[in-house]
């Protein structure tokens, strides 16, 4: 299967935000309890974080994190996580049918956050609370000191206010599940008064506003429309929930939902444009695509569960094994933001530990990397930079969600600074190898400095807690430069992530 394609230098989509590869935590499952936080635990710190999740989180360089949810957010006091420990309540947690202790609360995730090297983007409740809550929750985070809240931050040992730019402005409100929902007139004007009132506290503050929960309810893309026309002048940007399966065991309708996501996307800009003319708008929003990922494994029984259960406190919940074939998926998926990142600023993967997650770790036991970990983190450390529009001249295929899918999925990034192009690329055939050649354009030369590859695993192979690397990366074979020709065999089935160094160094 040959596949000729070409890049030029000069070719650009946009220059990334860094945002693209952030992650999202809850209060949901295990996640923070026996996740990132486990007083006891072997690996735990003084201050229960455990640092056997922290070493492997800090390995995917996340530059931002959304918390506390998600439809936890949607019902959550964030006053009964701050203060002495042993005086915060324990509440039903509406959203997932549980009981949250509140020993984790602002400060204390605040504290993991800054262990991690991460930036916090907050969510707050538009559900049951409202605008008022939002107010003292941010005056509480971002005010220096002579105010009520933030003298009440000062009196929990907390003297400097956090730099928090990024608020989100409730979560899924279009959602039925959800407490508080609401319709989008009313939602829209209770979020640009939210943001008003946010920014009044510190003109610096990023707002984003919630987009539909995910592109097959019922009112979208209007939902989108309503809620901007409330709200556009005072809002930066708009959310996007997607996740996926494959419970047809269709592989490659699977991989054609990468196709979907990239119309999602595009209908989604489409909307900001229409509602920006209309309101002859100076201001651009852009896309936070801020909760994405495979999840459909533990779904349906998870759903029966957790409707049922009596009120348990951090119960397994959404625990997916992911296999390699949701690795080839995770990858490609990161391959259309990147394509996409003129658009799509802000992304989080839903969520970061145990629940549908990149990370596992066991109760009283050890932590290990799930397939999709490794795309993850490949496109955290190495596609950051300026995204390049890449021709792609070979087979494609249709099934059922989109039509002239190319088997062979690229993606281009040039690190300016440092003068490396990093190549991602999937190939999505069952069964040829493709034979690669790329044309580089604008670069006087280059040269292979490292070639990863994940191939030759059984779609359905998994890591665990027995197998910790069953499925990881290793070094690639039979990928070079001629010139300024990228030329390879890649196997059927397989994700290759080629770094090229195209300045003096590939000359000398």
């Amino acid at each position: 299967m040959l596949i000729r394609a070409s890049l030029h230098r000069d070719f650009k989509i946009s220059t990334i935000d860094d945002r693209l590869y952030s992650a999202f935590i809850e209060h949901m499952g295990r996640a923070i309890y026996s996740g990132i936080y486990e007083p006891g635990h072997p690996e735990a710190d003084s201050n229960g974080f455990r640092l056997d999740v922290l070493e492997l989180v800090r390995a995917l360089n996340i530059p931002a994190i959304r918390y506390p949810g998600g439809n936890f957010v949607s019902a959550y006091r964030w006053e009964d996580g701050v203060g002495p420990k042993d005086q915060r309540p324990v509440r039903l947690d509406l959203a997932w049918r549980s009981k949250e202790t509140n020993q984790v609360g602002i400060n204390e995730f605040a504290q993991w956050a800054e262990m991690a090297g991460i930036d916090m983007m907050l969510a707050v409740n538009l559900g049951s609370r409202g605008l008022e809550d939002a107010r003292n929750f941010a005056e509480y985070v971002l005010h220096p000191s002579g105010t009520y809240w933030s003298d009440l931050r000062r009196s929990h040992d907390v003297n400097k206010p956090y730099d928090v730019r990024m608020w989100c402005l409730g979560n899924e409100m279009d959602g039925p599940w959800q407490v508080g929902q609401k319709n989008a007139r009313e939602y829209g004007h209770l979020a640009n008064e939210t943001s008003k009132a946010l920014k009044a506290i510190n003109g610096n503050i990023e707002a984003i506003v919630c987009g539909s929960s995910n592109d097959e309810m019922p009112t979208y893309p209007d939902w989108e429309r309503e809620v901007l026309e409330e709200c556009y002048e005072n809002v930066d940007y708009i959310s996007l929930h997607k996740y996926f399966g494959n419970s047809s065991n269709d592989t490659l309708n699977y991989f054609g939902k990468i196709e979907e996501t990239g119309r999602y996307i595009q209908a989604i800009g489409g909307v900001i444009d229409f509602v920006k003319a209309k309101k002859r708008a100076k201001n651009d929003i852009y896309i936070c695509f801020d909760e994405w990922n495979v999840w459909y494994h533990q779904r349906e029984e998870d759903s029966r569960r957790w409707q049922t259960w009596d009120w348990p406190e951090a119960p397994d919940l959404l625990e997916e094994d992911y296999n390699f074939e949701d690795a080839l998926f995770v990858a490609g998926l990161l391959n259309e933001f990147i394509r996409r990142s003129d658009r799509v600023r802000i992304a989080c993967i839903a969520q970061l530990v145990n629940v549908i997650a990149p990370i596992r770790a066991e109760k009283g036991g050890i932590a290990w990397c799930q397939t999709i970990y490794y795309p993850y983190q490949f496109a955290s450390l190495y596609g950051r930079g300026v995204a390049l529009n890449v021709s792609v001249d070979g087979p494609t295929y249709d099934c059922s969600v989109a039509d002239d899918v190319n088997y062979l999925d690229v993606a281009a990034v040039h690190d300016e600074k440092s003068e490396k192009v990093t190549l991602f690329l999937v190939n999505r055939h069952l069964e040829e190898t493709a034979d690669l050649d790329l044309s580089l354009y604008g670069f006087d030369a280059a040269r292979v400095i490292e070639h990863k590859v994940m191939e030759g695993f059984d779609l359905r192979e998994t890591n665990g807690p027995n197998k910790p690397s069953a499925v990881s990366p290793f070094d690639g074979v039979g990928v070079g430069v001629e010139g300024c020709q990228v030329r390879g065999k890649l196997s059927p089935l397989s994700y290759h992530v080629v770094r090229l160094d195209v300045g003096r160094g590939a000359r000398s």
